[in-house]
């Protein structure tokens, strides 16, 4: 009996061994399950998207180089002084440091950044995800849209993010945003698009146009970023240009950048689209004038002969009311709309004609530089010429560098702030006029701008002047 008790608690044993210890496997498989399970739960879509594209978000790091003139008498607005001094005591240079982000857009070294990011850089240096720093160069910037491309040499290919489309964007649908706020690397944050085709006032008069709204924090240092949506494909370029509200940010649509991205790249800067055609405000009167209902839209002033409007069958008194399905409501409106345009795009603009909607599409060509006078003329309401001798002597020029305003249209309103004929102008946006290619290149230059800022020398004496046509 003794010797079956002895048998039966060790076979007990045996059992209760192996019962425990399947439990115990149990338990461990089970763990490694919900373990499992709750790793996969938590590689969320913006983890991924974060892990793929961080590699092609850079930091940029640039200098710039201030000259400043110590002056012990600032302050007192004597021009005695300021003369004095500035002659006599050199200017010291000082460093200025500035942060932003920029996305790698191809494996060659192309990076996207916005053009307030680098602008008066005379360094520019960009990091790595991985830490690695190189010298960068400016390929071209536009400060209308505020966008730059500048570029890095190596020997390896570089990680990049390919542009995606922002034409089919939702408001309410999660967006990601990548960059380095206050110098700090590769921070995230998420939001949602809260509207579109906002128009935002910046320093300096600027207005930028057509932005997408979104509540992720957008920092100084995440301007240059991309902006994701959650499949990772890159809608927009962050810009922190307002600064005023709390958890609002701004990006830049990806669509309006690849047009500028691909003139920049090709050529250094941006060739305007230009379609030939002048508007002019709609006022209550030619609303009724032309029998129209509602106050919207813009008249065309003037079609230019060969122009892609005339060739498109567009006439003066036609009323513009929609270009490419986007409500053209004032002259400013339509000058926004029309300036983020680049040679080669087509535009399908809507119109009126003797109370009948109509619809044309053409294809925006350069600004042919063969024709700045006549649309110097046609804008400015300015006809210049070379400096003569006959020129000097009429109207008692003391230069030789410049173009002289030969005729004014009386109603124009270079002709309103009291520019006269027998003005030279000097310099046009602070670019130097010496003769009449200079004038001619930047006229053009400067139809991209709602204004034109004028150096003009009459007799010995200069002055600036600011014309809004």
């Amino acid at each position: 009996m003794q010797e079956i008790s002895l048998r039966y608690r060790i076979n007990a044993c045996k059992y209760i061994f192996v019962y425990t210890a399947f439990l115990c496997f149990f338990s461990l498989f089970l763990s490694s399950i919900v373990y499992a399970r709750v790793t996969v739960s938590r590689r969320s879509a913006i983890v991924e998207v974060v892990e793929k594209v961080g590699p092609a978000v850079v930091n940029i790091n640039t200098e710039e180089i201030v000259q400043q003139r110590p002056n012990p008498f600032y302050g007192f607005g004597d021009p005695f002084f300021d003369e004095f001094f500035n002659a006599f005591r050199p200017p010291r240079n000082f460093r200025r440091q500035s942060l932003g982000s920029g996305v790698s857009i191809n494996s060659s070294g192309y990076i996207l950044t916005n053009e307030h990011v680098i602008s008066r850089a005379s360094s520019i240096t960009v990091t790595l995800s991985d830490k690695r720093e190189f010298s960068a160069k400016l390929i071209g910037a536009d400060s209308k849209t505020d966008i730059a491309v500048i570029k890095i040499d190596t020997k390896e290919p570089l990680p990049f993010i390919e542009m995606g489309k922002s034409d089919d964007l939702l408001i309410g649908e999660t967006v990601i945003a990548i960059g380095n706020p206050f110098g700090l690397s590769q921070t995230v944050t998420t939001g949602i698009i809260s509207a579109l085709n906002r128009h935002i006032k910046a320093g300096g008069n600027k207005v930028f146009t057509d932005f997408i709204q979104l509540d992720a924090s957008i920092n100084p240092g995440n301007s240059g970023g991309p902006l994701l949506n959650i499949k990772g494909e890159l809608i927009g370029i962050n810009t922190a240009i307002f600064q005023k509200g709390e958890g609002i940010g701004f990006a830049i649509p990806i669509n309006k950048a690849k047009r500028i991205v691909d003139d920049l790249i090709s050529y250094g800067e941006v060739h305007q689209g230009w379609i030939g055609i002048f508007v002019q405000h709609l006022t209550p009167e030619l609303t009724k004038f032309f029998g129209i209902s509602e106050l919207k839209g813009v008249l065309v002033s003037k079609v230019f002969k060969d122009s892609p409007a005339e060739k498109a069958g567009l006439l003066n008194g036609d009323i513009i009311l929609e270009i490419d399905e986007q409500d053209i409501t004032s002259l400013d409106n339509y000058q926004d709309q029309i300036s983020s345009y680049t040679a080669g795009d087509q535009v399908t603009i809507n119109f009126i004609r003797n109370k009948k909607k109509k619809k044309v599409k053409l294809i925006t060509t350069p600004i042919p530089e063969n024709r700045a006078e006549e649309l110097a003329k046609s804008w400015l309401g300015m006809h210049v010429d070379e400096i003569t001798d006959h020129l000097i002597s009429k109207y008692n020029i003391f230069t030789s560098n410049g173009v002289v305003i030969t005729r004014l249209n009386p109603d124009s309103a270079a002709s309103k702030i009291g520019i006269l004929a027998g003005d030279v102008i000097r310099q046009i946006n602070k670019q130097t006029i010496r003769r009449i290619s200079d004038f001619r290149k930047a006229i053009i230059e400067a139809m991209k701008r709602k204004s034109v800022l004028f150096l003009v020398q009459r007799g010995r004496y200069g002055y600036y002047v600011t014309i809004e046509p």
